[in-house]
């Protein structure tokens, strides 16, 4: 056999290979004895407190847009976003407020914690 066969052979096994290596690991069970699982404040979410004009609020998807200022708890300039709130958690509020709130911060996802009117 030539190499040149051998070289186009190796080729064309190649993806293959690396393909059935890389397995879903759905269903796996995994054995997380003695490894060390602390989180970090990153990792668990972060507390701030803002204060801002309530914009919006959505009952039915549990949500409130709000134009609050500077967070400096979380080095963020003053925006309009959106913010999930549990339910009830926006009695007595309605658009237009000026309210205060505290809120927890996770990656991309925002919950309202505590909110009142100004």
């Amino acid at each position: 056999m030539k190499i040149a066969s051998i070289a186009f052979a190796s080729l064309l096994l190649a993806p293959a290979a690396f393909a059935a290596d890389k397995q879903p690991m759905d269903g796996m069970q995994m054995d997380h004895k003695g490894m060390d699982m602390q989180m970090d404040h990153k990792s668990a979410g972060q507390t701030a407190t803002a204060t801002g004009t309530v914009k919006k609020i959505d009952n039915d998807k549990g949500t409130v847009t709000i134009a609050h200022g500077p967070v400096e708890a979380l080095g963020w300039p003053s925006m309009t976003m959106g913010f999930k709130a549990p339910p009830g958690q926006l009695e007595g509020v309605k658009e237009g407020d000026q309210v205060e709130f505290e809120f927890t911060s996770k990656g991309m996802d925002s919950t309202i914690t505590r909110i009142e009117k100004q």
